[in-house]
């Protein structure tokens, strides 16, 4: 059904799996194009509850994959391309089902964005959380900067994006942006033990109640105003000082 990911959808249980290991699960335009689909199957899957957002091998994700960041978008304009990013994001947040990240290894950029997109989150003790993107040259988008402040304050959403330094899972735990961390098989039995919880509530219950805080959310710090995000996006990459930065950034990168 997916080039870039695995989904089971066989129990109220599920599971959207990123699989692309050899690029550390970055996230391509097709990969943020099938993230989108997935959300969109699952709902149609009326028994599925909770959805297990994870990764196959040694990440959850390295943001967005720097192959795609240079290459012709094809048949996509390219505010359009700029634009998936927070289709996926906003796509992955309204999922009828509850949406658990298990985040291991490098969480990079977008990856945040997409962590930040599901309902709880957990993560191993040696998960590496960084937002680099500024350092490319680039604005935090796909939603990230709102979503972010909701979690996190202003300040120290300016500290972590603006600096561009990485921070750990112990820090995230006590920002309350994850819910727990763990060993590999902690987190495996605290992901697995809050899906249980949530699969043995009434779907409708859970629906109506997702609903209601995500409006709460929402009122609080509106990612509404994100659709003008890939603007921003187009517009860096034509500013001259923005520019020779994305290529500093991908040259020290090897790109």
């Amino acid at each position: 059904m997916f080039e870039t990911l695995l989904v089971d959808a066989s129990t109220p249980i599920g599971t959207l799996t990123l699989n692309r290991p050899a690029r550390l699960n970055a996230l391509s335009r097709l990969t943020l194009t099938e993230l989108a689909q997935a959300a969109a199957f699952f709902d149609a899957e009326r028994h599925v509850k909770v959805v297990i957002v994870r990764a196959e091998g040694r990440a959850f994700s390295a943001g967005f994959d720097l192959n795609d960041f240079t290459a012709p978008a094809g048949d996509m304009a390219p505010r359009q391309a700029a634009d998936l990013g927070r289709v996926m994001a906003e796509s992955i947040t309204n999922m009828r089902a509850m949406t658990i990240a298990r985040i291991h290894g490098h969480c990079v950029g977008g990856g945040v964005v997409l962590a930040g997109s599901c309902d709880l989150r957990y993560a191993t003790v040696d998960a590496k959380f960084s937002i680099p993107e500024l350092a490319l040259g680039i604005p935090l988008a796909w939603g990230g900067i709102p979503r972010l402040v909701r979690e996190l304050g202003p300040a120290v959403t300016k500290d972590i994006v603006m600096t561009c330094r990485p921070f750990t899972p112990q820090e995230a735990l006590a920002l309350r942006f994850v819910n727990g961390i763990g060993t590999a098989d902690e987190i495996d039995a605290l992901v697995m033990s809050a899906s249980e919880a949530l699969a043995a509530r009434s779907a409708l219950t859970l629906e109506l109640t997702k609903r209601q805080i995500n409006a709460c959310a929402e009122e609080l710090v509106s990612v509404g105003r994100s659709v003008s995000d890939a603007d921003t996006l187009v517009a860096a990459q034509r500013d001259p000082e923005s520019r020779a930065a994305s290529l500093a950034y991908l040259a020290s990168r090897g790109k």
